[in-house]
């Protein structure tokens, strides 16, 4: 079934955009039609910057009571829930992501949104000191409050979960919402609109707008906008922080990274290497959190190539929709061809290619397909172990000993994730407190949605998820009375 959209969802309506020309939405798989959709021009983005204005400004929006906000996202929730094998589906035939990831991540989802209602619950909207004074004659009352218009602009990697960080705590906080999505995300993000529009959310809170570049550099400058929240590449996110120190906006932004997988010569690799296909591959290797550079011991380095090579050697690649692929085609040519580019580079570079290559898998040539590849013999000084490839590409780096280890994996610009593998748990807590990066695993225990999610070093800037991350959708205002 093609699906046609031909409205924008501005300020909670469905409405007629500016430029009415569709864009052809073609499967990654085998550029076959899956839809076509309408994209927000710059007076779209003037719109729904207005309705918000008028909806946070005037409207009822901001007068409501924290529990009221509580309600409709449980609601929201819940019908997001409903349709999740629908929206599983349809981001797998647009994106090209493998449906098994859409569908567990839908679970993620759930967590992710409990995690924020939790915080909420908790959290101190409104607070009174005990005064460092003896006997003072006042009290100080400190009020949690909400920003203002929150520019929320997403990538096209993960669209429901990076759309969903950023809302939920925003609209928890009594902030109204214009979300800007990513072109290749159009039919699904109308998807989340669609729910959106079941809610029951005043007028003017929540716009939902797929464009381009340029529209999303519009909507970060206009004057109109209090806070953006970003998720995507460092040299955007450096964009934007230039404009936001410009103007002075609130800003948080969730960056790149080039994590690193450290397996300690106690680990087991039968237990560590299937799970590098979860932290390292999924969702084609196009995760900012993807642990793409393996530190082995110089001990038991071959034995670790060797049972990586097996398990790239072992994933299904091919059609995303089928229930056993674990590796379906990036999202554009444009980025095959960036993960092409660094696999020749890393030939190049000297290092060892032991499986994969930049020629497309056989049979797969239509689609955006790349072979799962592996470099081994890579230095830390390589670009290959540096740059973020977002795609299905690993590198195997050795280490002497543990320090050197640590030393590794923080020698990075990066510091968005990461692991270790060890027959000791407190070991490993020990690994991770000498890491300089947001999150952290041992022995791939899942991330929490209670606890804040985000980068050190280039990134980036704030956190999501939990209370933390509700706290960056407010300013704090403190109110001196008499006592």
């Amino acid at each position: 079934m093609v699906i046609v959209r031909d409205k924008l969802y501005l300020g909670g309506l469905w409405t007629d955009p500016s430029d009415p020309t569709p864009l052809a939405i073609r499967s990654p798989h085998d550029q076959s039609p899956v839809g076509q959709s309408v994209q927000a021009r710059l007076a779209d983005v003037d719109r729904a910057v207005a309705a918000a204005r008028t909806a946070f400004d005037q409207g009822p929006w901001s007068h409501t009571t924290p529990q009221q906000r509580q309600d409709l996202i449980a609601r929201l929730n819940q019908l997001r829930e409903a349709r999740s094998d629908e929206i599983a589906a349809l981001i797998t035939r647009e994106r090209g992501n493998p449906l098994w990831f859409n569908r567990a991540g839908q679970g993620g989802l759930t967590r992710q949104a409990l995690g924020y209602l939790k915080g909420a619950r908790e959290f101190g909207w409104e607070e009174t000191l005990p005064s460092s004074v003896p006997d003072a004659a006042f009290r100080s009352v400190v009020r949690r409050e909400a920003i203002g218009v929150v520019a929320a602009v997403i990538p096209w990697n993960s669209p429901f979960s990076a759309a969903l960080a950023k809302m939920i705590p925003a609209l928890l906080a009594g902030n109204t919402v214009v979300l800007k999505a990513s072109p290749e995300n159009s039919l699904s993000i109308m998807l989340l609109a669609d729910i959106f529009d079941q809610v029951g959310l005043p007028e003017g809170v929540v716009s939902i707008l797929p464009a381009d570049r340029e529209t999303s550099e519009y909507l970060v400058a206009h004057p109109g906008v209090d806070k953006v929240s970003f998720t995507g590449s460092t040299g955007a996110g450096r964009s934007i922080a230039a404009v936001a120190g410009r103007q002075l906006k609130r800003v948080s932004l969730e960056l790149g990274g080039k994590s690193a997988a450290i397996i300690l010569p106690d680990a087991d690799l039968n237990e560590a290497v299937p799970a590098l296909r979860y932290s390292a591959l999924a969702n084609n290797g196009e995760a900012c959190v993807a642990q793409t550079r393996v530190l082995a011991p110089r001990s038991r380095y071959d034995e670790v190539v060797t049972a990586l090579k097996n398990l790239l050697e072992g994933l299904k690649v091919g059609d995303p929709s089928e229930e056993d692929t674990f590796i379906g085609p990036l999202v554009r040519a444009e980025q095959q061809e960036r993960v092409r580019s660094y696999i020749r580079l890393g030939i190049e570079e000297g290092a060892r290619l032991v499986t994969g290559g930049p020629e497309s898998p056989a049979g797969l040539e239509q689609g955006n397909y790349i072979k799962p590849t592996l470099f081994a013999d890579v230095d830390n000084t390589m670009r290959i172990a540096r740059e973020e490839i977002f795609g299905p590409v690993l590198v195997v780096i050795p280490y002497e000993d543990e320090d050197d280890a640590v030393r590794i994996a923080n020698d990075s610009e990066y510091g968005l994730s990461g692991g270790v593998w060890t027959a000791d748990a407190e070991h490993g807590l020990r690994i991770a407190r000498r890491i300089r990066t947001g999150t952290f695993t041992v022995n791939t225990a899942p991330i929490g949605f209670d606890g804040p999610f985000g980068g050190y070093k280039t990134s980036g800037i704030g956190r999501e998820y939990g209370a933390v991350g509700l706290a960056e959708y407010v300013e704090h205002k403190t109110i001196t009375v008499p006592a």
